[in-house]
C-alpha cells in the first residue's frame, strides 16, 4: 500500500517519494489514521520501525490545511524527546518531511545558548521538537506559551522514564490546557507508563508491533566469553578483522567510553565518543564524523542508544552488557534497519554471565558463541601524556614532563643570569633578609622616598654620618634600616624606579 493510500497530502507524499520511501512501515499504516481522525495514539514498537513518521506525518498534515497567523510564543505542536541526538534526529525529520509546504518548525535543547531558540520561539512556531529540561528553562522564561499547545507527542517514553524526566513530563502536561490531542510512543510500557496513560490519554487507541522482546531477523548475533582484563584486546582483534565498515560500540559508563576511544587511538584506530558529559557541539561533530565516515568507529552509552539513527551500521559491539535487558534490543537495532543485514557481537565477562542470560530469557533465544582467540594479550600501559577524550572532568591528565610551577617569582633583588650583582642588589638582598628575621626596630616606620644624589666619591664624609665612613653590617648597614640615613643605595644613576618601587611596595 502507498503513502497516497493513508489519505496525505500530495505535497507530503512528493516529499516522501524524493526521500526514497515508497511503503508505509507497519506502525505508520495503523498509527497514522487513527492520528488524522484526533484520536488520543499509544504506539508500542522497537526502535527502527518508523515511529517518528508515523506521528510526524498526519500532524504535518493537519498542520498544512489550517494556516493561521502565528504570535508570539505559540507551538501547536509540541513534540518531546528524551536525548538532544533524537530531538535532533526529529525536526530534522520534520523539515524533510515538510519542504513542500508552509511549516515552522524548530528544536530546543540543552548544551547550546538558549537567545537563538528564545528569538525562533518570538516569533511563533507549528512545531516545537524540545527535550524536558530546555523546555521548563524556556517556560520559566516566558518564551513559550503552553496554553497555544493542541496536540503533545511524548516519545521514547520509556526512556524518559529511565532518565528521570516523568516529573517534568508531568507538569508540562499538566500546564498544557487546551491539548485537543495527546500521543505516545514507547518501546516498552512500564506500569508507570501505563499511569500516565491512564491519567492523561483520553480512550487511546493502541498500536502495537514488533515487541521489544523482538530482535530484527537479519542481524548476526553471538557472544565471546573472555576475562574483563583483556576485553579491549578482543575489541581490537574484532575491529581489525572487521576493517571499512562502520561500527557503533556501547559502554555502560561515559569513563569506560573515554579509556575505550583513547586504547583504540593508541592502536591507530580513529574513534570518537558520544556521552552526556560531552557538549552539545562535541556530540554534533562526533556524530556528523560518524554519518560522514571520517570517523568509522563510534563509541556510546546506552543514553544515546536510540538517538542515533545512521544508515549503513554493519557492526555493533556490547563492550559491557546493558543492567536493562530490554537495552541489547535497542543496542542492535541500531543495525539491520531498513531491511538492511548487520552483525552484533558481545564481549561477555565471567561476572557478566547471569545479565547474559536475562537478555536470552526476554529475547527467547540462545546467542551463539563465538571462539575467543587463545592468545589474547594483556593490554600494556598506554604512554604517559595522552589526553582522554571529552571534556577531561575530574583529574587533571599528566604528561610525561613535570610542568613547571606556574606561581614561581624571582626573588627580589636577584642577580640577573651572566650578571654580577651590584652594590644596590647586593643591599637590597640584605633588607629582604632583615625583614624576614624581623630585626628592624622601627618596623612600619618607613620614611617616604627620597629624590637620589649624585654621588661624591671623594668626599668621605657622604657615607653613613653616625657611623663615620665604610660599611657596615646589621639593620643599620649601607641602604639598610627604615632610618639609615646613608644615600649611597640611593645615589647610583638608574636606580630611581627600583627605590620607588621597593617604597611603594611597603605602603
Amino acid at each position: 500500500m502507498p503513502f497516497t493510500a493513508l489519505g496525505l497530502r500530495k505535497p507530503i507524499t512528493d516529499a516522501l517519494e524524493e526521500l526514497g520511501y515508497e511503503t508505509p512501515s507497519p506502525i505508520q499504516t495503523k498509527a497514522i489514521p487513527a492520528i488524522m481522525e484526533k484520536r488520543d495514539v499509544i504506539g508500542l514498537a522497537q526502535t527502527g520501525t518508523g515511529k517518528t513518521a508515523a506521528f510526524t506525518l498526519p500532524l504535518l498534515d493537519r498542520l498544512s490545511g489550517d494556516s493561521r497567523t502565528r504570535t508570539k510564543g505559540e507551538a501547536r505542536v509540541l513534540i518531546l524527546s528524551p536525548t538532544r541526538e533524537l530531538a535532533a534526529q526529529i525536526h530534522k525529520a520534520v523539515k524533510e518531511y515538510s519542504k513542500n509546504l508552509a511549516i515552522r518548525s524548530t528544536c530546543v535543547m540543552g548544551g547550546v545558548s538558549i537567545k537563538p531558540q528564545i528569538r525562533a520561539l518570538n516569533a511563533g512556531v507549528d512545531v516545537l521538537v524540545a527535550t524536558p529540561g530546555r523546555l521548563e528553562d524556556l517556560a520559566k522564561q516566558g518564551a513559550i506559551d503552553y496554553k497555544t499547545v493542541e496536540t503533545i507527542v511524548l516519545d521514547e517514553a520509556d526512556q524518559m522514564l529511565d532518565i528521570g524526566f516523568m516529573p517534568a513530563i508531568r507538569r508540562i502536561m499538566g500546564a498544557c490546557k487546551n491539548i485537543e490531542q495527546r500521543l505516545l510512543f514507547s518501546a516498552t510500557m512500564p506500569k508507570e507508563i501505563k499511569q500516565l496513560t491512564k491519567q492523561y490519554l483520553k480512550n487511546p487507541v493502541e498500536v502495537s508491533v514488533a515487541p521489544v522482546s523482538k530482535t530484527a531477523d537479519k542481524i548476526e548475533q553471538s557472544v565471546m566469553r573472555v576475562n574483563a582484563g583483556v576485553k579491549i584486546s578482543a575489541v581490537i582483534h574484532i575491529l581489525k578483522s572487521h576493517e571499512n565498515k562502520r561500527v557503533i560500540m556501547f559502554c555502560r559508563t561515559k569513563r569506560g567510553a573515554d579509556k575505550v576511544v583513547k586504547r583504540l587511538k593508541h592502536e591507530k584506530l580513529d574513534a570518537a565518543a558520544i556521552h552526556g558529559n560531552k557538549s552539545q557541539n562535541q556530540r554534533v561533530k562526533a556524530l556528523e564524523a560518524f554519518r560522514n565516515g571520517s570517523v568509522p568507529i563510534l563509541i556510546a552509552t546506552d543514553i544515546a542508544a536510540r538517538g542515533i539513527d545512521v544508515p549503513g551500521i554493519e557492526l555493533v559491539i556490547n563492550y559491557d552488557l546493558p543492567q536493562v535487558p530490554e537495552a541489547y534490543v535497542h543496542r542492535i537495532g541500531r543495525t539491520a534497519r531498513a531491511g538492511a543485514s548487520g552483525i552484533a557481537v558481545t564481549i561477555c565477562a565471567p561476572e557478566e554471565e547471569d545479565i547474559l542470560r536475562r537478555i536470552e530469557r526476554l529475547i527467547k533465544i540462545q546467542i551463539p558463541t563465538m571462539e575467543a582467540p587463545a592468545d589474547l594479550p594483556m593490554p600494556a600501559p598506554l604512554p604517559r601524556g595522552i589526553k582522554m577524550a571529552g571534556n577531561n572532568r575530574g583529574k587533571p591528565q599528566r604528561s610525561g614532563r613535570r610542568p613547571p610551577r606556574q606561581n614561581s617569582t624571582v626573588k627580589k633583588g636577584a642577580p640577573k643570569k651572566g650578571k654580577a650583582p651590584s652594590i644596590l642588589e647586593k643591599a637590597m638582598s640584605a633588607v629582604d633578609r632583615a625583614e624576614k628575621e624581623g630585626s628592624f626596630a622601627n618596623e612600619g616606620n618607613f620614611s617616604e622616598p627620597q629624590k637620589p644624589k649624585a654621588r661624591n666619591r671623594g668626599n668621605n664624609n657622604s657615607g653613613n654620618k653616625k657611623g663615620g665612613q665604610g660599611r657596615r653590617s646589621g639593620p643599620n648597614a649601607e641602604g639598610g634600616g627604615p632610618n639609615s640615613s646613608n644615600k649611597r643605595s640611593n645615589s647610583r644613576p638608574g636606580n630611581r624606579n627600583n627605590q620607588s618601587k621597593r617604597s611603594n611596595n611597603n605602603f
